[in-house]
């Protein structure tokens, strides 16, 4: 794994307009996220079928920066106990992976069944739930349903005929931002990483750049 905090750090003040749109963009899609599951009437409360269990992976270097700002929002002792964490997960991902096994295991952030860096978690974080739809190139159009705790609370109101929910805008608008932050940087690498991945490689010293 080559990703670090620190290279970019020492170029902070160019490439923080970016996370500074990239935040919009969020406060954006969680508007328009909460307007459609108001409609449905859903609510997400916690549910055995927790995503906070679910291994996402992240692809952005966006997402990866916001969250190393969201971590510098803790206080050391925090942040050392989440990647202590965050290192046994990964430990334990990478162990199941040579078996062939699946694992569902909670994220290192949720604490007390709450996400302790909330308002910077990942694009998936905030979009998982409800149906949605993708318009990809080509034209193509495809539908995804909602989760189980979705259908669960929707199926008893019997409000689970499909509303609108296209994703597309907001991933072209991230795929924008990703590309301008790139340039920014010169980092050409692709990514692809778990939040515990990613927390795993954001230590103290991050910190300490003037």
């Amino acid at each position: 794994m080559n990703l670090t905090p620190e290279p970019f750090l020492t170029t902070r003040p160019r490439y923080l307009p970016l996370l500074n749109q990239m935040e919009a963009l969020f406060c954006e899609m969680d508007r328009t996220y909460a307007a459609v599951a108001d409609q449905y009437g859903f609510r997400c409360n916690g549910c055995a079928d927790n995503c906070c269990l679910t291994r996402f992976y992240h692809h952005t270097l966006l997402e990866y920066l916001y969250l190393v700002e969201g971590m510098g929002t803790l206080e050391s002792g925090v942040r050392q106990a989440i990647r202590k964490q965050a290192l046994t997960i990964s430990a334990k991902m990478a162990d199941t992976d040579r078996r062939g096994e699946t694992l569902r295991i909670m994220c290192p952030l949720n604490r007390d069944e709450r996400c302790m860096l909330y308002p910077y978690r990942p694009m998936i974080c905030r979009l998982h739930g409800i149906p949605h739809e993708l318009h990809r190139p080509g034209g193509n159009v495809t539908k995804h349903p909602g989760c189980d705790a979705f259908f669960d609370q929707c199926r008893e109101s019997g409000n689970t005929e499909y509303i609108r929910f296209d994703r597309t805008p907001f991933y072209r608008q991230m795929a924008t931002l990703e590309k301008e932050l790139r340039l920014e940087t010169g980092y050409a690498d692709k990514i692809k990483l778990t939040i515990a991945q990613m927390l795993v490689t954001i230590t103290d010293s991050a910190y300490e750049i003037d």
